[in-house]
């Protein structure tokens, strides 16, 4: 009974991490990546897909992200929502292929991605703590119905 509370509490605590590793890699940093542009979803023939899922993504320069769709019909669809995701870049379509092109980092915004980062970091701390405090509440409650001693709680 206590390996299944652990081995719960060790997975809930992966995925926590797991999630604040996608989270860190959205962020934009100065450098182009396709993690920027993830979590953007084109309405696709009536589905909201993901863009990585209708175009090829690729960083041919630090600082340049090209999205080449499959279908060229959905080249104004993905700008619209790359637009309207408010991401901080601006889509150039040049009728074959999107480029986004990241700007460098200013200090401001430096200190501002700094803020965001201590933020999710704190999150992810707190997630990881909250797994941790009910994987001991349920082994206090397991302990007093008497499954297992004290010494095995420790």
């Amino acid at each position: 009974m206590p390996k299944n509370v652990l081995k719960n509490a060790e997975t809930r605590m992966d995925k926590a991490i797991d999630a604040l590793k996608r989270e860190f890699h959205t962020i934009r940093t100065g450098r182009a990546s396709g993690a920027l542009i993830d979590n953007i979803t084109v309405d696709y023939y009536g589905m909201p897909s993901p863009i990585s899922q209708m175009a090829q993504v690729a960083v041919p320069e630090p600082r340049q992200l090209t999205i080449k769709p499959y279908d060229k019909s959905m080249l104004a669809a993905i700008e619209r929502a790359i637009n309207e995701a408010n991401i901080g870049l601006t889509p150039n379509n040049d009728g074959d292929i999107i480029r986004l092109n990241v700007p460098a980092l200013t200090e401001e915004r430096r200190k501002e991605l700094a803020k965001k980062v201590k933020a999710l970091a704190e999150d992810g701390k707190v997630a990881v703590r909250n797994v941790r405090r009910d994987a001991n509440d349920d082994l206090k409650k397991i302990q007093k119905n008497g499954d297992i001693t004290e010494d095995e709680l420790k």
